[in-house]
């Protein structure tokens, strides 16, 4: 039986960059220790979220093994470490495993794509590379592939392909009717943490707990307590904050909205470039209405 890689909420990290674009590890660790004292269940380090197209190998690698240290086993460390090359994926996974990670995060491949058998290929070979659980990502909007339930059942047979970040909520269903029973489920996307929880899902990868992870973390767990009508009432409470947060391209907002609290955490990479001031205007009004407190 596989052990959860974790229950509840997940920050997908903004990484912090200084002025000149360098990663600022002081402002990586601060965040690390705000999500831990905010009550957060696991991080996911360079996903989507944090930028981790733009960070060459061994800077990647760096950012996990510092996250690594500044976490010290408090909660689970996953680490992002997918590419649309499986030798370039393989790379990753070891050398985050050696880095500490607890699990890995690994996306579908991206642009040259795959066929489902390779979809099912592509994952075996990353998963025989390491004794790490990993959870597949599937995000179709961004690499133009879905992960078919019938692959997905496939690849559950495999013990450490633990699970999937799921944001096609519309094949959960199926998918659920076919993986092995222990596989596990999360959520991509933070307006449907309440119908992948329905579905029996462990929880949510989120961009929202970058700003608000008690309430997050709060969400899943009074869902996991019995508090459904009181889950409910938080998700509701979320949903204008998340169109505020993903008015653009994601990380471009929140990385926006933590600059605004106060968290000087830079802006992002190129290609990405700094919000409009029309997004910048709606981010501080959502925050607001929210009721988030700026950094101490």
């Amino acid at each position: 039986m596989r052990e959860p890689v974790f229950r509840g909420a997940a920050t997908a990290l903004v990484t912090p960059f200084t002025p000149t674009g360098e990663v600022n590890y002081e402002k990586l660790g601060e965040l690390l220790e705000f999500q831990i004292a905010e009550g957060i269940d696991a991080v996911v380090i360079l996903g989507t979220t944090g930028e981790s197209p733009t960070l060459p190998t061994e800077e990647h690698i760096e950012v996990i093994a510092k996250s690594v240290e500044f976490v010290h086993g408090r909660i689970p460390v996953i680490a992002g470490a997918g590419s649309n090359s499986t030798a370039e994926a393989i790379d990753q996974t070891r050398r985050s495993e050696d880095a500490g990670a607890d699990a890995i995060l690994s996306v579908t491949p991206y642009y040259n794509k795959t066929s489902q058998k390779g979809l099912v290929a592509h994952f075996a070979a990353v998963a025989a590379a390491t004794s790490l659980p990993i959870i597949m990502y599937n995000v179709p909007s961004r690499t133009g592939l879905n992960i078919s339930p019938e692959a997905a059942a496939e690849m559950s047979r495999i013990e450490n392909l633990a699970g999937i970040k799921e944001c096609n909520i519309e094949q959960i269903g199926t998918m659920k009717s076919l993986v092995e029973p222990d596989f596990q489920f999360y959520t991509g996307e933070d307006a449907q943490v309440i119908p992948m929880l329905a579905w029996g899902g462990l929880g949510v990868i989120s961009v929202m707990s970058n700003v608000i992870p008690r309430d997050t973390h709060e969400l899943c767990a009074k869902w996991f307590a019995g508090d459904f009508e009181g889950a409910r009432q938080v998700q509701i409470r979320t949903l204008p904050l998340i169109k505020a947060l993903f008015a653009e391209v994601n990380p471009i907002p929140v990385k926006e909205a933590m600059n605004i609290l106060g968290w000087d955490v830079g802006g992002p990479r190129l290609p990405l470039v700094p919000p409009s001031e029309a997004t910048k205007a709606l981010l501080v009004q959502a925050l607001a209405d929210y009721g988030v407190a700026p950094k101490a």
